[in-house]
């Protein structure tokens, strides 16, 4: 028989927030964590605005010797992954080989490949540091994650591009949904913030170009040009529901569903009739009561034209006449694009709707697009009753993804 699963603990990095406390009070507050870029010197590149993650200080997390031996992207994943597993109380209190780790990335670690290869071009081979290949690899952070926790059930490395964070907790879910684990530490984390992946993706035309914080990521609006680029890490801690009872643990919500398609349609464009992220939907909702008019959908919203267009189409033909009743906002408006952290960052943002009551703003949103006419959220959060949240994320390679959370019936 299939398990329920909930969630029983959460942690953040973020560009509006160091932990879950900040970044829940930069939601409500519709906060920009957009500005000029810092980690270089932009002159040379049309993307001069970016996402970064503040004042990060890794020290609780890490010892010097250690900082040096871990990319950012690690760090970022650690640091929340402690929040989240300090916030569930799990330990000690289950099987370490029942305990999972499910934690993705898009790039990995790029900002340690860009620094090696340039100690190997200026000193030659002798140069790369013997830890160059595990401070980057991909897998690390479910790694390291694991080794921390003593996490020995499986230590999953899961990589669908944007829609990784989501694609991590989906898939925690099933395991415990089916009895493989009791408790997963699951989600995604990134940390691209350098050269070469922002001239990377300037010239396949997805970075807005504009200088203006308050007018670059623009979700649903009709100025929409681009995303803008983001960093940080979001994780959960997933617990199958009579254990997480048994041991008073405190629970956000349920994890009633979850969708996952692939459009194999284009490696970056969305599928413009929609058909694969419509199918995800539906998977996630399979069997999932819900009022439209008390639902939250935290949708992927780029800013882009094509994916902004082809959500709402989702939107419309799934839901039908209550897809204008929905909830529905881009917290990307604030955060950028935090692309492998992207998807478990915004469900935290629904389990915010689901506490509070509360849908999260898309900010900047001044001039709407008269194709996209479903209610966005504009600039300032609203107070209305959340039984359901639905998160949507949509990543290069065609990947679709869909959660739904609910909350918790006794």
């Amino acid at each position: 028989m299939a398990k329920r699963v909930v969630i029983t603990g959460i942690g953040a990095v973020t560009p509006i927030g160091n932990n879950v406390p900040a970044y829940f009070e930069g939601l409500r507050t519709g906060k920009n964590g957009i500005a000029p870029l810092t980690r270089f010197d932009p002159t040379d590149y049309k993307c001069k605005v970016v996402a970064e993650v503040k004042d990060f200080d890794p020290s609780a997390c890490f010892d010097p010797l250690t900082r040096r031996k871990t990319d950012l992207y690690v760090q970022y994943a650690v640091c929340a992954a402690q929040e989240a597993v300090d916030d569930s109380g799990i330990l000690g209190n289950v099987d370490e080989n029942e305990l999972g780790v499910y934690a993705g990335s898009g790039v990995g670690g790029i900002n340690t490949i860009c620094e090696e290869e340039g100690k190997r071009l200026q000193n030659g081979p002798k140069g790369v540091s013997p830890h160059f290949v595990p401070k980057m690899i991909i897998n690390i952070a479910a790694g390291q994650i694991a080794i921390r926790f003593h996490a020995h059930g499986p230590a999953m490395c899961v990589a669908t591009a944007c829609a990784t964070g989501s694609t991590a907790v989906g898939e925690a879910f099933r395991a415990i949904r089916d009895g493989y684990l009791t408790a997963v530490i699951c989600g995604g984390t990134e940390a691209a913030v350098n050269p070469l992946a922002i001239s990377g993706f300037i010239n396949c035309m997805a970075l807005s170009q504009s200088q203006d914080p308050n007018a670059a990521s623009l979700p649903f609006d009709s100025r929409r040009g681009g995303f803008v680029l983001g960093e940080g890490a979001a994780m959960l801690v997933l617990e199958e529901y009579e254990h997480a009872v048994a041991r008073g643990a405190k629970i956000y919500a349920e994890v009633a569903g979850y969708g996952a398609t692939c459009d194999a349609h284009h490696v970056t464009a969305p599928d413009p009739e929609a058909k694969q992220t419509i199918r995800a939907i539906a998977q996630a909702m399979e069997g999932v009561a819900y009022d439209p008019a008390r639902t939250y959908v935290n949708a992927h919203g780029t800013g882009t034209k094509l994916n902004d267009k082809v959500e709402t189409l989702a939107f419309k033909t799934y839901f039908g006449e209550g897809a204008s009743k929905l909830h529905i906002s881009s917290t990307k408006s604030m955060t950028g694009h935090m692309l492998g952290a992207a998807g478990s960052a915004e469900l935290l943002a629904c389990i915010l709707a689901l506490q509070e009551d509360l849908v999260p703003p898309t900010i900047n949103l001044t001039s709407p697009d008269p194709e996209l006419d479903l209610d966005y959220t504009p600039n300032t959060a609203v107070h209305t009753p959340i039984d359901t949240t639905v998160s949507t994320s949509l990543g290069f390679g065609g990947h679709n993804t869909c959660l739904v959370l609910k909350k918790v019936a006794k």
